[in-house]
């Protein structure tokens, strides 16, 4: 009577998912920042490297400046500032660029989770 029973236990928990499988848990969506100030606010073409500072809300402590689609050295100054290092090879042409910044995604565990990488809004840059 209790191989039966046993039998029985087992075949419903692998049939319903029980010990048999491991589910997966997308990401969830990640914290977008905003920029809402870029300083300065533009350079002179071929100037020289000089250092952005973009302030906003929602940065991460890992969050990244990219300067026309291109990710640059940056340091943060905490959830609302960080410090771009712009290489005078990224300022050669005159004309507008979009400033954005990613908070990256966070890994999850062995069941997945985590959180996807969130990009601001682009602010625009002149090159003059």
């Amino acid at each position: 009577m209790k191989l039966p029973l046993v039998l029985l236990l087992t075949l419903a928990l692998v049939g319903c998912g029980g010990y048999g499988t491991k589910s997966n848990m997308p990401p969830q969506p990640g914290t977008i920042p905003t920029v809402s100030n870029l300083n300065p606010p533009s350079v002179v073409a071929n100037s020289g490297q000089f250092s952005l500072v973009v302030t906003g809300t929602n940065f991460n402590g890992n969050a990244v400046v990219s300067f026309n689609g291109t990710a640059m050295t940056t340091t943060s100054g905490g959830t609302t500032k960080l410090t771009a290092t712009i290489p005078n090879s990224a300022i050669g042409t005159s004309g507008n660029v979009p400033v954005t910044v990613t908070n990256p995604g966070t890994p999850g565990g062995i069941y997945g989770g985590g959180t996807s990488p969130a990009t601001s809004m682009a602010m625009t840059f002149m090159i003059n």
